[in-house]
């Protein structure tokens, strides 16, 4: 027989299922007719919530902004990196699957992606923990894939995991901001530079 989910946890899940749903509408009507002509009224009625239930997510419409730009970038590091670690044995692997995977994922970017990812920032500057733990996240998962990689003898050991991981993630950053902030930044060809500068300096030939 089947362990029943504990009542809390079924709670946590509606909620997490609840904002999704609402950050997805809003997604979809941002994308569809802006956000300026977008309205919380729309955006309720889309998520199919009450308007109460919106705003014990988000206080306004900004916040969902940069809440969305979170979610759908920077959040995304860590289940990346699990599938990279268990789906590819070599670092130099794992890095290139790294790179297909963030160029697969800016080619389908669009115009609204830009502007959220512009104010996911105001969310870490109001809440300065979600960001630290945002970022930590993402260190703790690449300094986990190049422990794996010293391991087994294919990254070099001449720097320790955790500066290795602040290369990347810093790197990953700026370009993505470079691009948000600038329409004709050549993000590919950056990210062909990122690919040859994180395998020179972390894969032993």
């Amino acid at each position: 027989m089947g362990i029943a989910e504990a009542p809390q946890g079924r709670r946590e899940k509606r909620k997490l299922e609840t904002r999704a749903r609402i950050e997805d509408a809003a997604y979809e009507l941002f994308q569809r007719q802006g956000i300026d002509e977008t309205s919380i009224e729309q955006i309720c009625a889309e998520a199919d919530v009450a308007r109460r239930t919106f705003y014990s997510y988000f206080p306004n419409k900004h916040a969902l902004l940069g809440g969305l730009g979170v979610s759908r970038l920077y959040s995304q590091s860590g289940p990346m990196l699990d599938v990279l670690i268990n789906n590819y044995s070599s670092t130099r692997d794992r890095l290139a699957a790294m790179i297909d995977f963030i160029e697969s994922t800016f080619s389908g970017y669009r115009e609204i992606d830009r502007q959220l990812i512009l104010a996911a920032p105001t969310v870490f500057a109001n809440d300065p923990e979600t960001q630290r733990e945002i970022n930590n996240s993402a260190l703790d998962s690449f300094a986990r894939l190049f422990a794996a990689g010293q391991a087994q003898g294919d990254a070099r050991t001449t720097f320790s995991p955790e500066i290795l991981a602040s290369m990347v993630v810093g790197t990953l950053n700026v370009l993505t901001v470079c691009w948000a902030m600038d329409s004709s930044y050549p993000i590919f060809a950056k990210l062909e530079e990122a690919r040859d500068m994180f395998e020179g300096i972390v894969c032993r030939d």
